[in-house]
């Protein structure tokens, strides 16, 4: 980070409202009075910096850490906010969409995430529909992680050349 400015003002601004709240417990800065409030302002200072200063590599975790930060603030106030693994998924799915838009690198990734996201969030709900598909495939599908294992070591071992 070449130009500072928007990150640690944002940095410092944000641990101020974050420790003030929890001096004060008024009820309006409630949602600053927890851990997830941290990942927030984090992601929040990397993406202005990131936008700021023209330096586009940051925003990649910017977005995970206020996508993460935001889901678990969410999945604590609200029960029906999905708690589920495609969520965080989904998120870097999103990550790497609004990075790839200004690096012209990672749509791949993210169409990649995006389609485990969904396959995760929505396979519970329609398996009712492919339970002759499902019940054929059952032993197969345990082993999912081995091609997630496969293509990763492709990517680093032989795609390098």
């Amino acid at each position: 980070m070449k130009k500072q400015t928007t990150f640690s003002g944002i940095i410092l601004v944000g641990l101020g409202v974050y420790f003030l709240a929890n001096q004060l417990h008024l009820p309006p800065l409630r949602l600053f009075q927890d851990w997830p409030a941290l990942l927030i302002i984090f992601g929040i200072a990397l993406i202005a910096q990131a936008y700021s200063a023209r330096e586009y590599q940051h925003i990649f975790p910017g977005i995970v850490l206020f996508g993460f930060g935001l889901h678990f603030l969410l999945a604590s106030l609200f029960q029906r906010w999905p708690n589920h693994v495609g969520v965080f998924f989904l998120i870097i799915a999103i990550a790497f969409f609004f990075s790839s838009r200004k690096t012209k690198n990672g749509l791949g990734q993210s169409i990649f995430f995006l389609a485990l996201a969904f396959i995760l969030l929505f396979s519970e709900r329609f398996s009712h529909l492919f339970h002759i598909v499902e019940t054929s495939i059952s032993s197969v599908w345990k082993f999912w992680p081995l091609a997630l294992i496969i293509v990763g070591i492709y990517i680093l071992l032989i795609k390098r050349k």
